[in-house]
């Protein structure tokens, strides 16, 4: 199991953890940004984050690992790896989260539910409602970073490799775009 100064240290070192000026999926503004594109580039960092999850979840009966596309895509594949389970993605059509390309979920498949960076949970809780639609039944969820730093709950046992207190504000109470020095820019998957 890593600890939380090893696990800071490969997103540190493979260029995840960002400063300056950021747009968050959920439309807050922030200071910093995890970029986990960064570290899933290199096998060897993304195994190990996996295997952390893995490991924290390989006594729960999981029979199924799934991700929402983008950011949990490879997540989920590598946990799915480590736990010798099938991998499978949600994504959107029409704007909202569903299941596509044959995928399925059986009545009663106990299914974790993964995610690289987890803000304010809303992709999370939408895969989730896409798993139990099915039939499905949540085990848990596996976080590579948790910016809530434990204060998103799911209702369902959940475990981050990295728990972080990365601030995070509403448009107009952004202290940044107040001070006019910096515009905000989106780098994630649903931004520019």
């Amino acid at each position: 199991m890593l600890n939380q100064n090893e696990a800071e240290k490969i997103f540190t070192d493979s260029g995840a953890l960002l400063n300056g000026h950021f747009i968050l999926t959920s439309g807050r503004h922030s200071n910093q940004y995890m970029q986990c594109a960064q570290v899933l580039q290199y096998p060897g960092y993304t195994e190990e984050l996996a295997k952390h999850l893995a490991d924290k979840f390989r006594n729960d009966g999981v029979e199924v690992v799934i991700g929402p596309a983008m950011g949990g895509i490879i997540v989920a594949y590598e946990v799915a790896r480590q736990l010798g389970v099938p991998a499978l993605f949600t994504e959107r059509q029409d704007g909202a989260m569903t299941l596509r390309r044959g995928f399925t979920i059986n009545p009663g498949q106990k299914v974790l539910v993964v995610e690289d960076v987890v803000t304010t949970g809303g992709s999370v809780k939408e895969v989730i409602e896409v798993v139990k639609a099915q039939g499905g039944e949540v085990v848990g969820v596996g976080v590579l970073v948790d910016r809530s730093n434990g204060q998103v709950s799911f209702g369902v046992k959940q475990e981050p490799v990295l728990a972080m207190d990365i601030q995070s504000w509403a448009t107009e109470e952004c202290p940044l775009c107040k001070a006019g020095d910096s515009k905000a820019v989106k780098p994630g998957s649903r931004g520019v």
